[in-house]
């Protein structure tokens, strides 16, 4: 039997007018990690955080109390995830193996994300590519909340430009 997860992918990017030195930093940093990764107007938590590979970080994104619409995987307003750093190549790569905590089993399972930088005219093309996403998570929504945390990033960066 195969696993049908295999083939579940998304993939989104971003340019952004800063260095790909620069943008490496935000996602290795933990003070600038809960600032622009919860989507839109979640919050973030970082509950531990050891740089390096075989490190990684546990981080808890809570939905804001006006947010009807979305259960969480946790628990009903907040995404826990375990994110394991499996590759480290600066300023170019990240490898994540990310895991969410959850009661509900089509949440179980280890997503990969590979975030690569590159050049391009008028920045960094920054991408985001998930594979094995657990059959819980549909790609289409795990594009949007990637999205909305590539909106923040260039936020950080661009100020309020980066929403145009």
């Amino acid at each position: 039997m195969t696993d049908s997860r295999a083939n579940t992918s998304s993939r989104t990017s971003r340019i952004i007018r800063a260095r790909p030195e620069e943008l490496y930093a935000a996602f290795i940093d933990p003070m600038a990690l809960v600032e622009w990764l919860p989507p839109a107007e979640m919050t973030g938590t970082i509950h531990a955080f050891t740089a390096g590979v075989g490190g990684g970080y546990s981080m808890s994104l809570v939905y804001p109390e006006s947010e009807r619409t979305f259960q969480g995987k946790t628990s009903e307003r907040e995404d826990r995830v375990s994110v394991r750093f499996v590759e480290l190549t600066p300023p170019r790569r990240i490898v994540e193996a990310v895991v969410f905590d959850s009661p509900d089993p089509a949440f179980h399972g280890e997503m990969t994300m590979v975030i690569t930088f590159g050049d391009v005219p008028g920045g960094t093309e920054v991408v985001f590519a998930c594979s094995n996403l657990p059959p819980g998570l549909r790609p289409e929504d795990n594009d949007a909340g990637a999205r909305l945390s590539l909106a923040q990033l260039a936020q950080r960066f661009e100020g309020s430009e980066a929403s145009q």
